[in-house]
């Protein structure tokens, strides 16, 4: 039976990204482009939101004026199939008439055909770095599909510039995207240049701390950790135990915790640490926190790259190292990658807080964002705005 359905799924796959999709931008790549129509595709994000991958640019675009813009909201994973495969024709529809196209993420709409050469198509990205492996890379691992299927359907098809954080990280994405190296281009990662302001990371930390009102005089520990297991069906991992934590630091700290968006049943704040822990996974942005926290408690998640730029102490609670790199994989080793201990229990995270409570070097992480976030200087839009030709 099992096998019936993936037939089926095989069958309704080829017929929606093998036959529908292409039909649909052939029919209306006939008519003439638009040089001065912008499509903006959020993937995943919410309905009439650009997210923080796509917002730099798109606010200085719009704020030209002079452009006509189009966004696309495809709410894929979100929406029923249905309603996905409408937006997605919808949006197939703009961007074959389009001079440019935004991507925010990965989509393999565009997988079986070849757009029109006067269509730059610009793949930008809410990471930084490269962490845990994607694309090509998972290949054979359980966390991705086999390579003849990713080669029978790419994600990263018809696209002209990739935005990536710094030299250092070309290879990985081309390992990653199977696409030639040319297009890969350290210009840095838009949604990075509001680290560089600093009235916007005056605002955003003043925001945080006006938000939560019970943090008090006390410092922000972030715990931010990706997730576990597929994207479709998204697990938080262990915490650490918040009980002892709060025993041992709740004088002196509160802990905001922001689970990844793909994790829909998020963990419970423990009984008792109410006045400790926070979960503001829906009410406050990574970026205001990312600006506001004083240290970061991550496993795995890229967020850690942008939080570097800051020069702030990290603490990597990866109690699960073994599994999770035979079942993703890593571009680096991580024990070499990290710049901040790796910790597997409570007690051992608690000890490095307060460590850092006495003494902090910054050497490690300055050398970490030196080699990772070299291209991100607060002028990342201006170089992609300037690669495509949409500036002057």
């Amino acid at each position: 039976m099992s096998s019936m359905r993936e037939f089926v799924k095989s069958i309704g796959k080829f017929v929606i990204l093998g036959l529908i999709y292409p039909y649909q931008y052939r029919k209306y790549s006939s008519l003439p482009l638009e040089r001065k129509k912008v499509v903006f595709v959020e993937v995943r994000g919410e309905e009439g939101f650009v997210g923080a991958s796509m917002r730099q640019v798109f606010d200085r675009v719009a704020a030209d004026g002079s452009w006509n813009i189009r966004c696309h909201f495809l709410r894929e994973g979100v929406g029923s199939r249905k309603e996905n495969l409408r937006r997605t024709m919808e949006m197939l529809k703009d961007v074959a008439t389009a001079g440019y196209v935004f991507l925010s993420e990965a989509n393999n709409a565009f997988s079986r055909f070849e757009k029109r050469p006067e269509t730059k198509v610009i793949q930008l990205w809410h990471g930084c770095g490269a962490f845990k492996k994607f694309g090509f890379s998972t290949a054979g691992l359980r966390f991705g599909s086999s390579r003849r299927q990713q080669e029978k359907y790419p994600l990263y098809h018809n696209l002209d510039l990739v935005t990536v954080s710094s030299p250092e990280v070309i290879w990985a994405y081309r390992e990653a995207m199977g696409v030639d190296e040319g297009i890969i281009r350290a210009t840095g990662i838009s949604r990075t240049d509001v680290f560089f302001d600093d009235e916007y990371v005056k605002a955003a930390a003043r925001k945080v701390r006006e938000n939560m009102p019970a943090i008090g005089e006390r410092k922000i520990l972030l715990y931010a950790p990706t997730f576990r297991g597929d994207v479709s069906r998204a697990q938080a991992p262990r915490m650490p135990d918040m009980e002892y934590m709060r025993s041992r630091l709740a004088d002196r700290y509160v802990v905001l915790m922001k689970q990844h968006p793909f994790v829909k049943n998020r963990p419970a704040v423990p009984e008792g640490c109410g006045n400790f822990l926070f979960d503001v996974t829906d009410s406050l942005a990574i970026d205001e926190l990312i600006c506001a926290a004083d240290m970061c408690i991550s496993d795995y998640s890229s967020l850690v790259f942008e939080y570097a730029l800051f020069e702030r102490p990290m603490i990597f609670f990866a109690y699960d190292i073994d599994s999770y790199d035979d079942w993703r994989g890593f571009y680096y080793d991580y024990d070499e990658l990290t710049p901040g201990p790796v910790v597997k229990t409570t007690e051992e995270l608690v000890k490095d807080i307060e460590k850092f409570e006495k003494i902090f070097d910054a050497a490690e992480v300055r050398a970490f964002a030196g080699r990772f976030m070299s291209a991100c200087d607060g002028k990342a839009t201006d170089r992609i705005l300037e690669w495509a030709g949409m500036e002057g």
